[in-house]
């Protein structure tokens, strides 16, 4: 007879059967005698040992910077530099940090460990170091380069950046690209050379602090003289990538030998001795110390003075302010470069470039000297404040706000670079000062003695501090 069991009664049985039977017991041995390389099944959900939370607490020791008690608006700079376990604190927010993480990190980006609180949201990433993009080095010893691009910094749409150095007689090799190369001479010296597209012909003599500026598709070269020489190069394309330009090596390369005979009017074995790879950057003969040896001409003749590919920056002398000095080149005096527009700024320590926007154009940034920190905002309500060191890449958005505040103890000394036929900006300063007084109390509710303070003139770099520490 075959039993049968309702529902209602198999449900009771369960009931009273003790709970090892309901529930089979995890087998003793089954993770313990060998439990592999995946660990065991058992270990699935409730704990065996019936343990909860952790058995140990961390012992974090920590002493607090003086503006880390502050309210947390007023933002006061953090010196984590000496500190041996600096805290995202600050004030009544945030909380200590036990680890796991990179202390050499969190001491140079204070801002970032315990950011201001008027921080909110997030913006763009606005800074990239040098110091982490992949460096391509020259052969023999030639020198190197590294670049910055939408590769590690995505937000940087309209120009990307390479940080060359050329030792004593090395060349970056013949070349030309289909973006605009504007470039500031950070250190030594070098040559430079040029053929436009009417045959033209250009060689100049540049030094620390003087520029230049190639258009698309004009092939140049630069020698370093004798004492080296380090710059900048900007593109007018964030996705620019400086292994991606043409080389007179290349360009021979990948030509049947037949064909550069014929167009050359040589012969074959003329080409039997050319490069078998790209050079990029190499040693060559040092340039000689007349640079009229090197003047070549064509019937054309050379590229007039109003189309030069170079701008002497270094003989202009800055305007002093206040806070520091600002050096400003644009197509006014260097006409060529018909969509560079840039700003060498100096900041003295405890001053800052004051708040502004550029209305015309995103803004990319060079630290050349010191430390600094900037806030960007972005509308409607997102601000993120970054620090900044020597070598560094900043870039702030078309009429996204920022300021740049020394927070070292010696000057503070940057480029900014614009994609506009003039160097512009709007100051907070000027036009809160500039605005009828009653719409500025209306708004922000300051008082008639604090408007009475403000400047209707625009002050670039603003001396001292305001810290109300």
């Amino acid at each position: 007879m075959k039993l049968q069991f309702s529902s209602s009664v198999a449900s009771l049985l369960l009931i009273l059967l003790p709970l090892s039977y309901a529930f089979p017991a995890r087998r003793a041995d089954e993770s313990a005698s060998n439990p592999g390389l995946k660990g065991s099944k058992t270990l699935i959900g409730y704990s065996p040992s019936e343990k909860v939370g952790s058995t140990t607490t961390p012992d974090i020791k920590y002493s607090l910077l003086p503006g880390q008690t502050n309210d947390p608006d007023i933002g006061t700079w953090l010196d984590f530099s000496k500190v041996d376990n600096p805290q995202p604190i600050r004030g009544d927010t945030g909380g200590d940090d036990p680890g796991p993480r990179n202390l050499n990190y969190d001491r140079i980006h204070s801002d970032k460990l315990a950011p201001p609180g008027t921080d909110h949201g997030a913006t763009i990433n606005a800074q990239w170091p040098m110091g982490l993009s992949h460096n391509r080095l020259g052969i023999d010893n030639a020198g190197w380069a590294r670049q910055e691009n939408t590769v590690v910094m995505p937000a940087a749409t309209e120009m990307a950046g390479v940080d060359m150095r050329l030792e004593p007689a090395a060349y970056r090799e013949l070349h030309w690209h289909v973006a605009s190369e504007w470039s500031l001479i950070l250190n030594g010296s070098c040559r430079i050379q040029a053929v436009n597209e009417n045959g033209e012909t250009f060689v100049d003599d540049l030094t620390a602090g003087d520029v230049w500026f190639f258009p698309p598709g004009i092939p140049h070269s630069i020698q370093a003289l004798d004492d080296g020489v380090e710059f900048l190069l900007v593109f007018d394309d964030g996705g620019f990538n400086e292994d991606n330009t043409f080389l007179a090596t290349e360009v021979f390369l990948h030509s049947p030998k037949e064909v550069l005979a014929k167009n050359l009017g040589v012969s074959i074995a003329d080409f039997e001795d050319i490069p078998d790879d790209e050079l990029y950057i190499f040693k060559g003969t040092p340039a000689p110390k007349d640079i009229e040896e090197q003047n070549v001409t064509t019937s054309s003749g050379v590229v007039p003075r109003t189309k030069s590919y170079s701008y002497h920056f270094s003989e202009q002398e800055p305007h002093e302010v206040a806070g520091g000095s600002v050096k400003i080149v644009d197509p006014s005096t260097f006409p060529l470069a018909s969509n560079f527009s840039a700003a060498v700024v100096t900041v003295h320590p405890g001053g800052m470039r004051e708040i502004h926007w550029h209305p015309s154009s995103d803004e990319w940034t060079f630290f050349i000297k010191g430390q600094g920190r900037a806030t960007i905002f972005t509308a409607p309500e997102a601000a993120n404040t970054f620090d900044f060191m020597a070598g560094d890449v900043g870039y702030f958005p078309q009429s996204n706000s920022h300021y740049i505040e020394n927070t070292g103890q010696e000057d503070l000394v940057f480029l900014e670079v614009l994609q506009a036929s003039e160097f512009t900006d709007v100051a907070l300063g000027q036009w809160i000062a500039s605005t009828p007084k009653q719409i500025i109390s209306d708004t922000l509710k300051l008082s008639d003695s604090t408007l009475s303070k403000l400047k209707t003139e625009k002050q670039y770099v603003v001396a001292g501090s305001t810290s109300d520490e």
